[in-house]
């Protein structure tokens, strides 16, 4: 087997920045079909002011898309002061967490499968030669990925995308810039998440599942694109309500059933998290653009706790 250092070398993007882009690609996936996120419609809006009791000052709330392509990436209106105006940043995981190797390389055990469960013996022949194909064209020989989860070799198959990207500087992260300003600042920064949940929730989803959407990552790559550049669209229109709506999507048979995990149930989560650092000082929180719109969205379950949420960034 090949040693965790080859593993983070390869997986590694940014550091151990693959792990948020993980969670970011499934939802995608999870949006074959556009379906229904609720009846709430909220404003066309990334940045949100956030006040409540206990609330001593406004605290914002704001919607990043993971990655994108550098020609892309803007900051809306306002977003530079509400910064100003906050003592602490938050993210779905410390960004300080996903960049600490030493960390990250004792949690390289968990992307493997349990129980020496193997790639072969989730395919079938015809899609096992599809897949090593693929990775074969890489670099890597498909022995050495044997016992890796699948839905972290789903992540290397994504569109045109590269270990690269961040260096050579053709695609951004919102979270690593955002990261960035508040060391500059020497704002406290934290997580919504650890990285050891987010590895978890894989966990959840049967290998089958998992190895299914591989497969349809490698068959469906051009639809993926198209689907990355409409969402990268409404981003920019700042439509959040739409984003929500496209990740909550019914799924075509490989992850349908695990979109509450992926996307609700962790929404919920983050509500008194949010609440209780919101009442310690005023803090930024960073998350998913797709969490923040919705029925189940992050602004209508503040909504729901007497939390008065305002748009910003389309004013």
């Amino acid at each position: 087997m090949m040693s965790k250092n080859f593993i983070g070398q390869k997986l590694n993007i940014s550091h151990s920045f693959l792990v948020v882009l993980i969670l970011s690609l499934v939802m995608s996936s999870c949006a074959r079909k556009t379906g229904m996120a609720g009846n709430t419609k909220d404003a066309d809006a990334l940045l949100w002011e956030i006040t409540g009791p206990g609330m001593p000052s406004p605290s914002y709330v704001y919607g990043t898309i993971h990655l994108i392509d550098a020609d892309d990436y803007f900051l809306p209106k306002g977003t530079l002061s509400a910064i100003e105006n906050c003592k602490a940043m938050f993210f779905e995981i410390d960004v300080n967490e996903m960049t600490d190797m030493s960390a990250m390389m004792g949690l390289m055990d968990k992307i493997f499968m349990k129980d020496g469960k193997t790639l072969k013996e989730l395919l079938s022949k015809e899609d096992y030669k599809l897949v090593a194909d693929y990775f074969s064209e890489m670099g890597l020989p498909i022995m050495l990925l044997e016992r890796i989860k699948p839905l972290f070799l789903s992540a290397m198959t994504y569109g045109d995308f590269s270990p690269d990207a961040f260096q050579n500087g053709e695609m951004k992260s919102y979270e690593l810039e955002f990261n960035e300003l508040a060391q500059d600042k020497g704002m406290e920064t934290g997580g919504l998440e650890t990285v050891e949940f987010q590895i978890g929730v894989f966990d959840k989803i049967p290998y089958e599942a998992q190895a299914e959407m591989l497969v349809q990552s490698l068959k469906s790559a051009d639809t993926e694109n198209d689907e990355m550049k409409i969402m990268t669209e409404m981003y920019k229109k700042q439509q959040i309500t739409k984003m929500a709506t496209m990740a909550l999507g019914e799924g075509e048979g490989n992850l349908q059933g695990y979109e509450s995990l992926l996307l609700s149930d962790r929404n919920k989560s983050w509500i008194p998290q949010i609440l209780e650092q919101s009442k310690k000082k005023p803090t930024f929180f960073a998350v998913g653009a797709g969490h923040l719109g919705g029925e189940m969205g992050v602004l209508n379950l503040l909504r729901k706790e007497g939390i008065k949420v305002k748009p910003l960034s389309n004013e």
